[in-house]
């Protein structure tokens, strides 16, 4: 499995945070994991599609080309074949780039591309092609131009995001709202539509995001992590650790700190939590092949 990033032009990063790949040829039959991040993203399987494990234990496989809107717990992903996925992974405020007013009521699941949006999903699926046979994502950037520059950003919202970023999630809904100088009652509605999530959720998933980078990268341990981000206590941060990522603190250590021999399911979601391939130095992002998408 090799997993890597690349962060958006300059021109487009108010609207996009980064162009990810995941590719593997001869991938196991485990049930990979990955965790909500706050984003909704643009989905181009060009090998096998993938299928998903849901919360109900119904397993669907991906379409082609879906739009993976917000989600709160655990995907759960299999291979059946080769995988080549690329992914756009758009900024918070543009959740609704496609989806419009859907975009609320598409909370945990990732519908066809299609069936939001026809024209766009032929145009994303030959620029998504195109940047796989040039080993480039230029044609992804040059398609997704138009439709940036034509969006209209909630400059609120936007700076709402922007806050709940910066405090790593921990900052009281009230106190964003008092910031941005505006009631609960505006702040709430406006954001759902705009991200996909309320205010509230959206702090949790960028706790839950610092949590596991601090698990990753230095805390020696659960409840020191937690003390650093605002959790009451251990027991509070390991509810949300299990609510959200659906594995115990012990065993996203043991996968994040590079014991993945044992903890094969977790392989996926430590690369995206690193933002690089599982096993390659941290901060790498280079895929080892031909490509120079940089």
């Amino acid at each position: 499995m090799d997993y890597a990033e690349y962060p958006a032009p300059a021109d487009l990063r108010r609207h996009v945070r980064c162009l990810w790949q995941l590719r593997d040829d001869t991938p196991s039959d485990d049930i990979q994991v990955i965790y909500p991040d706050g984003c909704c993203e643009l989905l181009a399987e060009l090998g096998t599609p993938l299928q998903m494990h849901a919360a109900d234990d119904q397993v669907r496989s991906d379409q082609p080309f879906c739009f993976a809107a917000q989600q709160r717990g655990p995907v759960r992903l299999q291979a059946v074949g080769p995988v080549f996925c690329i992914g756009v992974r758009l900024q918070p405020a543009v959740s609704a780039l496609v989806a419009g007013a859907r975009l609320a009521s598409l909370r945990d699941h990732a519908p066809d591309l299609h069936t939001l949006d026809g024209a766009f999903a032929q145009g994303f699926a030959a620029a998504a092609r195109a940047s796989a046979a040039a080993d480039d994502p230029e044609p992804l950037w040059q398609f997704l131009r138009p439709f940036c520059n034509a969006f209209a950003l909630h400059e609120k919202i936007e700076k709402a995001v922007a806050l709940l970023d910066a405090a790593e999630g921990d900052m009281r809904i009230s106190a964003l709202a008092k910031t941005l100088g505006v009631s609960l009652r505006t702040l709430q509605p406006g954001f759902l539509a705009a991200v996909g999530m309320t205010p509230k959720e959206y702090a949790r998933v960028r706790r839950l995001q610092a949590l596991l980078q601090s698990l990753d990268e230095e805390e020696p341990d659960i409840a020191a992590a937690a003390a650093r981000h605002g959790y009451s206590d251990q027991a509070h941060a390991t509810h949300d650790l299990v609510r959200w990522t659906g594995s115990t603190p012990a065993a996203l250590v043991r996968a994040l700190r590079g014991d993945r021999g044992s903890e094969d399911a977790l392989r996926l979601a430590a690369a995206f939590v690193r933002g690089t391939s599982a096993g390659r130095p941290q901060g790498e992002r280079r895929i080892p092949s031909a490509t120079a998408w940089v």
